[in-house]
């Protein structure tokens, strides 16, 4: 279907954007006021160089595991802005940094990657599944796609309650192949469930390309099949994403229902730290992209506008590198959680069966370590 790719008039075929590549700003832009743009900013900055840090800690062996969101800044960073605080998101695994936007302390952020004492989810998760009830943030499970149809469910259970509030998944391109998806989106569709559904198309499931996910043009384009409205939005543009996530959620606000959006963008690094790209895609393809940092070209936009400068940047990079710093330090002094922390939060009152192997537990030598 070639003749509907050329549609860039279309939001499901075209792609949505605010910043051309050298950072000028097209007639979308949000007008954001300066204050607002330099957080936004420092948010992005700070992810990449916890990024940096964070894999550095998994090659020392301090963490088991981590995955890089390096490319993938944008959608998670607008997300914390373009919603409000009541709203709930399903992440994948690299929008865990909306928490930060939202108020989630760093150090507490980043002691999920420890699993020790520190974590508000108990070292009951893999590193790098961020979750925070004080923001409304739900962890990823590693099954591709379940997070789709928990969303769903989520911004049903809200309107029942009679909140406006809506819930916003994010999902990759492998994804879409999941039946947990399908199943979401049309029951999302057929109900207008409040919610908002981000496809982050990176270009790679693991090592198995895009192209190989679907025969759509578009992933966006698949909206048609579900009956809600389809946006394609460039992925590396901070602001396109903030402008398309604002509009789906205003929308899903009012009751209008789902939208379907797919963030073009690209995941520079490594699917995680267990994971060699070079096996399956190649330096030019990565330099490509490379030219289309989220990062860097966010940073041309600001210093068009005279917000930004080389001094006040290098002045930031070492605030943000000691800060990152001292929350790592932060987290990873504190102990590993209590043995007897497997036992809470299943039950309100623990049955017996289950005090008793809590009392033997107590009572046998505790591991090195702990």
């Amino acid at each position: 279907m070639p003749d509907l790719i050329a549609r860039a008039d279309d939001p499901m075929f075209g792609l949505l954007q605010v910043m051309h590549d050298d950072g000028a700003s097209s007639a979308n832009d949000p007008g954001l006021d300066g204050a607002t743009l330099l957080r936004v900013y420092r948010e992005m900055r700070r992810l990449r160089l916890l990024d940096e840090k964070m894999l550095i800690v998994q090659r020392q062996g301090r963490i088991g595991f981590y995955g890089e969101v390096k490319g993938q800044e944008a959608a998670p960073i607008a997300a914390g802005f373009a919603l409000e605080p009541d709203d709930w998101i399903f992440q994948g695994l690299r929008e865990g940094a909306a928490m930060l936007v939202r108020g989630f302390p760093l150090a507490t952020y980043v002691a999920q990657c420890w699993g020790n004492s520190l974590d508000v989810q108990k070292g009951r998760q893999m590193p790098s599944h961020y979750a925070g009830r004080a923001v409304n943030q739900v962890s990823w499970s590693s099954c591709i796609g379940p997070q789709v149809p928990q969303a769903v469910g989520a911004a049903m259970a809200m309107r029942m309650k009679g909140r406006r509030s809506i819930a916003l998944a994010f999902f990759g391109d492998g994804a879409t192949s999941q039946p947990d998806v399908h199943n979401a989106m049309t029951f999302a569709a057929r109900y207008k469930a409040p919610v908002v559904l981000a496809c982050q198309n990176n270009h790679w499931a693991i090592s198995v390309p895009s192209r190989a996910q679907t025969a759509a043009p578009t992933f966006a384009s698949r909206a048609i099949a579900y009956g809600m409205p389809g946006v394609r939005v460039d992925g590396n543009d901070v602001l396109a994403v903030y402008v398309a996530l604002r509009d789906a959620a205003a929308r899903a606000r009012r009751g209008d229902g789902p939208t379907l959006l797919e963030c073009v963008t690209y995941r520079m690094g490594a699917h995680s730290s267990s994971d060699d790209p070079s096996r399956y895609r190649s330096n030019e393809e990565v330099a490509t992209w490379a030219k289309r940092d989220p990062v860097d070209r966010f940073r041309r936009y600001l210093a068009g506008r005279g917000l930004v400068t080389d001094a006040s940047d290098e002045a930031l990079v070492a605030e943000l590198t000691a800060e990152i710093a001292a929350a790592i330090a932060e987290a990873e002094r504190h102990p590993n959680a209590p043995r007897e922390q497997i036992f809470d939060d299943v039950y309100r009152d623990l049955p017996w069966h289950l005090a008793e192997q809590r009392d033997a537990l107590l009572a046998a030598p505790a591991p090195k370590g702990h």
